[in-house]
């Protein structure tokens, strides 16, 4: 996706491998800055040396990779925003009453109990789900390997009650419907700097709180490493608070 993106919008993808420049590359850098963060352009960054990498280490093209001689913008410091009960309640109250898609709802309450992504949750099919023995299977996630996550009671009993859409899939609607209806409904529901990736740090924090330990919630959220974990995870201090006695 972002590859299509980048062929799409990129000036810098008229230019042939062998004319790029650091400078080109800089200029380049220095615009997208304006238009998307630091972690966004070093995603891009990477694609493009991977590229101009493989180009020159497998496929025998002479080129040297002028990526190596730029400076990486920061990244983003990571998110700690957590939904707090009043305004997981208005934000549900604004999704159930005040919004033409009808699924929105049910998204944002699964994405809160399981910590799946979005697209993850989009490309859930009813062939993949065991309401019995509560587990979800992904084929298809971001980081390429597929996983099994166990469902909590409240996302079992949420799917029963959903009708089953003739394409087999669980929660029939698109990204970019999910995307407007919350956003929408955010900003009604009087509710500053929160976004729907935040519903899966939400989901992930409380998994720990409920005492599942680093491995178990790893193999739930399907983060490789623990720092990458630390990026979704902002436990509630006053639950840690309890736990010290």
């Amino acid at each position: 996706l972002r590859i299509n993106r980048m062929l799409r919008d990129e000036s810098i993808c008229q230019y042939k491998s062998t004319a790029l420049t650091s400078k080109l590359l800089a200029e380049w850098r220095d615009t997208r800055l304006t238009a998307v963060s630091g972690s966004s352009v070093n995603r891009e960054i990477d694609i493009l040396s991977h590229v101009l990498n493989t180009a020159r280490m497998e496929w025998g093209i002479h080129i040297s990779n002028p990526v190596e001689l730029i400076r990486r913008p920061k990244h983003n410091k990571s998110r700690e925003r957590r939904l707090s009960a009043d305004e997981e309640t208005k934000l549900l109250r604004e999704l159930e009453t005040k919004t033409r898609n009808s699924w929105i709802k049910y998204v944002v309450v699964f994405a809160i109990e399981t910590g799946m992504r979005r697209g993850e949750i989009l490309s859930l099919t009813w062939n993949n789900v065991d309401l019995q023995k509560r587990i979800a299977r992904l084929v298809d996630t971001k980081n390429g390997e597929g996983r099994s996550v166990p469902l909590t009671l409240k996302a079992t009993a949420l799917l029963a009650t959903l009708p089953r859409s003739i394409d087999g899939q669980v929660f029939p609607t698109t990204a970019e419907a999910v995307k407007l209806a919350f956003q929408r409904a955010v900003v009604r529901a009087g509710i500053e700097d929160f976004h729907f990736h935040d519903l899966r740090h939400e989901g992930v924090s409380r998994l720990f709180e409920k005492g599942l330990n680093v491995m178990e919630v790893a193999s739930i959220s399907g983060h490789k490493t623990l720092q990458m974990l630390k990026r979704y995870t902002h436990l509630n201090t006053d639950m840690l608070v309890m736990k010290m006695g």
